[in-house]
């Protein structure tokens, strides 16, 4: 068996803590097959080609076409390998094979997209699974690693099942979307701003990151070649990728659409879309398996809190479904990329950005002030009862809330605008937000929480004064923030 390589391997960026993990299966004692799996365009492929890089191993890429015709092809790559065309009835005795290997030395094997090579109904994928276990008996006496890799997350989670045949033969790797920091290893701006930008479009998935964030070319060029121009690469990419894994996908795009938009409660989805709240259950539950989108409640109330809402997971289909998704006929048919930037994007990018730097703004306090809190999120809830009487307010929120031992203990509010931050908005938060938490029977910390306020544009002098001279107010610029995150 020859070295396996990747030629692209100098051009592979981050993903150290996954190489390591992958490492360290490999030289441990761990005779389990692993598990890999995450979303489409997460950068799987190349993580597996570059730790599979210098090692004696085989990599097979399924694809969508028929089993036979599939094993076929992977038994002409194993034939020099073994001395022989070896004779595939079924995908266990590709994994015999496999094992076969380990017997002259320690090797890996690597198939990738595993879910394609089994079959669609459940009755014979547990009689194909029931086989491959059997197989897997004889791990521990072949010095194969074997890993099976896809981006369907519910089947590659199925297979991890406790009630399945593999259970107790497989170990899990889930990998996961660049965090802020991570994906700066793409990122080619000096300034904190520009990276905030470009992480607020292009995400944490590899590819989209590679497009949208490497390379020259300002914010507004690379977005009207590479996502708005009908060649660009990510011009129609989200609709393919979604169209291959969802059997109804007009319901998910409509849901997807309105999520854009902003965090949405189950109601206001079934009102928009002119259906019951019951129906959407199923295509939420989907959603959410797919890590396209996630249920949030208030961070002082639990997961199955009935003020939940939905919210997009992922920041380049939160950007494509707003700004591409209902243009893309227009698109096609003669309306130039930079116009439309200039005339239905730009005006109201900031507005995208800011939800993005409020992620952010929690991802910071976790961070720098993680020995204060264990817990961070949002809240909202109804504003105080007086006001809501009168109609001058109906609800409160707060864009970061910090808990210890179920005491809030941080509070902070995140602005992503033009203007310098004023001491109003702390006069908001101590008026009316925090009234409004107590009310809701929030248990506040005694001597009042810390309060942090963080700006994209810097701090008025009003404001600026006024946090000198109190020691729970502390004010975080974005050159501060950015730096955090990276430190």
């Amino acid at each position: 068996m020859q070295d396996f390589v990747f030629p692209a391997r100098a051009e592979f960026l981050n993903r150290a803590a996954d190489l390591r993990r992958l490492e360290d299966w490999w030289s441990g004692r761990d005779r389990n097959a692993l598990v890999l799996y995450g979303r489409r365009r997460v950068g799987k492929s190349w993580l597996l080609r570059a730790f599979a890089h210098g090692k004696p191993a085989i990599v097979l890429v399924t694809e969508r076409r028929a089993e036979g015709a599939q094993l076929g092809r992977f038994a002409d790559r194993l034939a020099p390998l073994v001395g022989m065309r070896p004779d595939l009835g079924d995908v266990s005795e590709l994994i015999a094979a496999l094992y076969a290997l380990g017997d002259r030395q320690r090797t890996l094997a690597i198939i990738d997209e595993f879910p394609y090579l089994l079959p669609a109904r459940s009755e014979q994928r547990h009689e194909i699974l029931t086989a491959i276990q059997a197989v897997m008996e004889e791990r521990d006496t072949s010095g194969l690693k074997l890993m099976l890799c896809g981006s369907h997350i519910g089947q590659m989670r199925t297979l991890l099942a406790q009630t399945g045949p593999l259970r107790g033969r497989l170990t899990p790797l889930s990998v996961e979307p660049l965090r802020f920091a991570d994906a700066q290893a793409f990122v080619q701006e000096p300034t904190a701003r520009a990276r905030v930008e470009r992480y607020a479009v292009a995400g944490g998935m590899s590819m989209h990151l590679d497009e949208l964030a490497r390379g020259r070319g300002d914010l507004r060029e690379r977005i009207c070649e590479r996502v708005l121009s009908h060649r660009g690469p990510l011009f129609n990419d989200p609709r393919e990728v979604l169209e291959e894994e969802l059997r109804q996908p007009g319901t998910y795009f409509s849901l997807l659409e309105e999520l854009a938009l902003g965090e949405r409660a189950v109601g206001d989805l079934a009102t928009a879309l002119g259906k019951r709240t019951s129906d959407l259950g199923p295509y939420l539950e989907t959603l959410e398996e797919m890590r396209l989108a996630e249920r949030i409640a208030p961070v002082t109330a639990g997961r199955d809190h009935r003020d939940h809402r939905f919210r997009l997971a992922d920041n380049f289909l939160r950007f494509w479904f707003r700004f591409v998704f209902d243009f893309q006929e227009d698109l096609r048919t003669g309306l130039r990329p930079e116009d439309h930037y200039d005339g239905e994007i730009a005006p109201v990018l900031s507005e995208h950005i800011a939800t993005i730097f409020e992620g952010l703004c929690r991802e910071w306090t976790r961070k720098e002030l993680g020995a204060q809190v264990s817990r961070v999120g949002s809240w909202w809830g109804n504003a105080l009862n007086e006001l809501r009487r009168d109609g001058r307010r109906q609800s409160e929120e707060i864009d970061v809330v910090g808990l210890r031992r179920g005491v809030v203990a941080v509070v902070g509010e995140c602005k992503w605008t033009g203007r310098r931050l004023g001491a109003r908005v702390l006069g908001d938060l101590e008026t009316y937000k925090l009234p409004a938490m107590r009310q809701a029977k929030v248990r506040l910390a005694s001597d009042g929480p810390l309060i942090v306020l963080f700006s994209k544009s810097g701090f008025e002098r009003d404001l600026i004064e006024l946090a000198a001279g109190r020691e729970d107010i502390r004010l975080v610029e974005l050159d501060e923030l950015v730096a955090g995150l990276m430190g």
